[in-house]
C-alpha cells in the first residue's frame, strides 16, 4: 500500500525547469521531493513515476519511498513567488512525493563504479519503461549511504501521450537506450532479462497498476479510469512478453559504443 501524507510546508524548489518539483515537509515530519499534478505533463508524469518506481522496487532496485501527497487549496496563499503560487493552486488535491534523501549526491559514472549486474538490471528496467531520462547529462540516480538509488521516472511510458497506437509501442525496441548512461557496463542483459521478467507476472503488474488514483486518470483523453488502467496493464504485459526485442536493441547499441 502507498501511504498518504498531508503537505504542511513548502521548503524550496529542487531545481530549475518546467515541472518545478520541490522539497516539502509533510504531517509525518519527513521531507519529500514533491511532484505536482499541475506542472509540466501533469498527472501523466505522476502515473509514470508511480508505476516506474514501484516496478523498480519489485525488481529489487532501490527507490525512495513513494507516497501520495495531499495539497490543501489554502496551501499556496502565502507563497510570494507567483509562478509557484500558480503551480500550487493548480495542484490542489492528490500529488506524488518521494522520501527526500538528505545528503545524497548525484551519481557520476566517472567517479562511481557500478556492478555490471546492477547496471544491466537498470538498463533492462528503463527499456521496459521506455525511460528516456537516464543519460550522462541527467543520470537520475543518487548515491546515498554508499548505495545507488533510482529517482525520477516521470519521463517513462511516453506511449500515454498518444493513446492511438499503444499496442504497437508495446512491442517496439527502445532506440533511445543508445544514450543510457549505464549501457557501457550492461554486460549481463540476457541474465537480467531472465531474472527480471520472471518477477513481473501479470498479477504483479495489475496490482501495481491498481495503485493509480482515479483522480489522475480522469484527465486521460476521455478514457474511463478502468479502461485506462487496462491499457497500462496490457502495455506492460505485452512489453514484458516481447522483452527480447528491447534486449537485442540494447545489446546492439552497446556494441556500437564499446
Amino acid at each position: 500500500m502507498i501511504r498518504t501524507v498531508q503537505v504542511t510546508r513548502y521548503v524550496t524548489p529542487l531545481r530549475e525547469g518546467g515541472s518545478l518539483p520541490a522539497i516539502a515537509e509533510a504531517d509525518d515530519g519527513f521531507l519529500y521531493a514533491l511532484k505536482f499534478r499541475g506542472a509540466g505533463q501533469g498527472s501523466k508524469a505522476l502515473i509514470a513515476e508511480l508505476l516506474g518506481g514501484e516496478i523498480a522496487r519489485i525488481l529489487g532496485l532501490r527507490v525512495p519511498e513513494i507516497v501520495f501527497a495531499e495539497l490543501d487549496e489554502a496551501f499556496g496563499r502565502t507563497e510570494p513567488d507567483e509562478e509557484i503560487q500558480d503551480l500550487l493552486r493548480a495542484s490542489t488535491g492528490l500529488n506524488l512525493a518521494l522520501h527526500y534523501l538528505s545528503g545524497a549526491i548525484t551519481f557520476d559514472p566517472v567517479i562511481n563504479k557500478l556492478d555490471e549486474g546492477l547496471a544491466s538490471r537498470i538498463v533492462w528496467l528503463d527499456c521496459l519503461l521506455t525511460n528516456v531520462d537516464r543519460t550522462v547529462r541527467n543520470t537520475n540516480m543518487l548515491m546515498w549511504h554508499k548505495e545507488l538509488w533510482l529517482i525520477d521516472h516521470g519521463a517513462s511510458l511516453y506511449f500515454h501521450h498518444s493513446w492511438d497506437n499503444w499496442q504497437e509501442q508495446a512491442v517496439k525496441p527502445f532506440i533511445q537506450v543508445k544514450d543510457h548512461v549505464l549501457l557501457p557496463w550492461a554486460t549481463q542483459l540476457d541474465k537480467a532479462d531472465d531474472e527480471l521478467k520472471s518477477k513481473l507476472t501479470d498479477p504483479v503488474i495489475r496490482t501495481i497498476v491498481e495503485l493509480i488514483p482515479d483522480a489522475w486518470l480522469g484527465t486521460q483523453e476521455g478514457i474511463p479510469p478502468s479502461e485506462a488502467r487496462e491499457v497500462y496493464a496490457r502495455f506492460l504485459e505485452m512489453r514484458i512478453t516481447a522483452s527480447g526485442v528491447f534486449v537485442k536493441e540494447a545489446q546492439d547499441a552497446r556494441k556500437g559504443i564499446v
